[in-house]
């Protein structure tokens, strides 16, 4: 693959993530949507795995690189946690330990399916 096809897997993953992720009446604030994203870029992580090593650049570094998002993660679990919002911060600790377990869940689940 080139340049060219690296660049158009990383926009599709933007794209789609800001599709899934963004604030909307089914996933107020957009936690939940970070979380699928997430989640479910581990899982095709995992089914990548055993795949040569330009497919994973290509796909795992590009398209799933720009569709998984540890920064907005960290942001949400952060915004659940801030004193000026409320002290959630039993919300805060379950967002980030349901995200990586189900992330790592998935992850195992993607290696398991690709052995």
């Amino acid at each position: 693959m080139t340049a060219a096809a690296f660049l158009l897997l990383a926009g599709a993953g933007a794209a789609l993530r800001y599709l899934v992720g963004r604030p909307n009446g089914r996933w107020p604030g957009g936690h939940a949507g970070t979380m699928a994203v997430n989640v479910a870029g581990s899982l095709a992580l995992g089914l990548l795995a055993g795949t040569g090593d330009a497919t994973l650049t290509m796909v795992g570094t590009g398209g799933l690189g720009a569709l998984t998002t540890f920064s907005t993660f960290a942001a949400d679990a952060s915004s659940m946690a801030d004193t000026r919002v409320g002290r959630r911060n039993g919300r805060a600790l379950g967002h980030v330990v349901n995200t990586l377990v189900l992330g790592v869940g998935a992850a195992a689940l993607g290696l398991h399916l690709s052995s």
